[in-house]
């Protein structure tokens, strides 16, 4: 899949990522090109997500967490 773009919430103002899927439910962060980590989200668990070297406080990752799942959910998984 290809690197997106999407828009968060950090204290009610929206915050631009781009998103580089990795596989297995891992992303790279990058804001404004500077990488800000990495998110795994856990498949058995949607509420839950880890971060690896990120630059992040705790609200916007879960808002970032939320937007990656809605994102992948109504993306169209493309035809093999």
């Amino acid at each position: 899949m290809e690197q997106f773009r999407i828009e968060a919430a950090n204290d009610g103002k929206g915050v631009f990522f781009d998103v580089k899927p990795l596989g297995d439910q891992r992303y790279e962060l990058y804001d404004q090109g500077a990488y800000v980590g990495t998110l795994s989200l856990d498949q058995d668990d949607h509420s839950s997500c880890k971060a690896e070297h990120c630059k992040l406080d705790l609200p916007l990752l879960d808002s970032i967490r939320q937007v990656i799942q809605v994102h992948e959910q109504w993306t169209p998984k493309p035809a093999h």
